[in-house]
């Protein structure tokens, strides 16, 4: 069984600019399909504009309010909102200017990978 603590994992800064935490992924459990992170963005902060030609992904907002973009379509987001991000969608996710810092998670499958993020 594996289990790992939130807090045990350090974050880290993405190539498109978020700050995550990996919770479950190859770097620290025997993961292979998928991985699921914890990401945060500052008040008036956003991710780069960039797609995963392997990846799907899907957030969950879990605090702070924001827009997400996703091929040129732009939506609010808020708690409770989960975003499907197909492989190969341009995608960015914005913090509203005023308010809490963004806090979501993201699944990824294949698991995320550096390798797979591309920036217009």
């Amino acid at each position: 069984m594996i289990i790992q603590p939130r807090d045990a994992q350090r974050p880290f800064t993405t190539a498109d600019g978020s700050t995550i935490r990996s919770l479950l992924d190859r770097t620290n459990a025997p993961v292979s399909n998928q991985s699921l992170a914890e990401a945060s963005l500052p008040p008036g902060g956003s991710t780069q504009r960039h797609h995963h030609r392997l990846s799907e992904e899907f957030y969950y907002i879990l605090e702070g309010t924001g827009t997400m973009e996703i091929d040129g379509e732009t939506r609010k987001v808020a708690p409770g909102d989960a975003i499907l991000i197909p492989a190969g969608a341009w995608h960015q996710i914005r913090c509203e200017e005023s308010g809490d810092s963004l806090r979501f998670l993201c699944c990824c499958a294949p698991p995320y990978s550096h390798d797979d993020t591309y920036f217009s």
